[in-house]
């Protein structure tokens, strides 16, 4: 893996791979990371982004999360990506630990419906008890069967906004913020001006999809290239809203 536009050039190890997305030292911070192809797909004919990904672009994905505080996915991302546990990992909790985070991010769930899957090693097996923000239309009874499994955030307005979201993360301390998506629910961060950094995987394949990936918004918006690595013809993207620059 190399970084072919950045500040820095040459192969890079996992550390490295860490230190090319810094997190600032204050101040919420939220990024979003996906990947596409080369017609814009976010998904393979499967359904899934594991047909359009690859093992290098798995360790940027994980570079990317490894020192998150919350990992922000809505409920059909999770539901057709099917989400395990989110465990503390060994090599890093040392260094989570001393600087005062938790030994693993906490998954931060999106749902207006609250229909997930609640018996899945995600709400059973990670380390952190799960966090799943909701509309105030959502269903008692499914209210009430949520709690059960995750801490339930219900929002004052029937649907959940980005803002809501961000603030509701870091009154409970957690400013790091990484966003997976779906592309509607990464669509909405960037309408309400909330994402600070878009980390993109271009993948080098053509999925044969011609369903759009998400609605037209109301302007373009534009993000600064940060970084480009470069592994396996896959291209690893980091992006800044202007004024970012950390």
């Amino acid at each position: 893996m190399q970084m072919i536009l950045g500040p820095t050039s040459g192969d890079l190890d996992d550390d490295a791979v860490a230190a090319a997305y810094p997190w600032p030292e204050e101040g919420p911070w939220v990024r979003a990371m996906m990947v596409t192809t080369l017609d814009g797909a976010a998904a393979g004919p499967d359904g899934t982004s594991d047909s359009i990904s690859s093992s290098v672009d798995k360790a940027v994905f994980d570079a990317v999360r490894r020192f998150a505080d919350a990992v922000v996915v809505g409920a059909g991302t999770i539901r057709a990506e099917g989400y395990g546990a989110m465990r503390a990992k060994p090599a890093d909790v040392g260094r989570r630990t001393a600087a005062g985070q938790a030994a693993a991010p906490v998954i931060a769930i999106v749902s207006g419906s609250l229909d997930l899957p609640w018996e899945s090693e995600l709400f059973t097996g990670s380390t952190q008890r799960p966090v799943v923000l909701t509309g105030s239309g959502a269903p008692t009874s499914a209210r009430d069967t949520a709690s059960q499994h995750c801490d339930l955030v219900v929002a004052p307005e029937e649907r959940v906004t980005p803002s809501f979201v961000v603030d509701t993360l870091v009154a409970r301390g957690l400013r790091r913020i990484v966003c997976e998506g779906g592309p509607s629910l990464l669509e909405r961060f960037v309408a309400e001006g909330r994402l600070d950094e878009a980390d993109i995987t271009v993948s080098p394949v053509f999925a044969g999809l011609t369903e759009r990936a998400g609605g037209a918004q109301d302007a373009v918006r534009h993000f600064d290239l940060a970084h480009v690595i470069h592994a396996e013809g896959f291209l690893m993207n980091r992006y800044l809203a202007p004024g970012g620059g950390r």
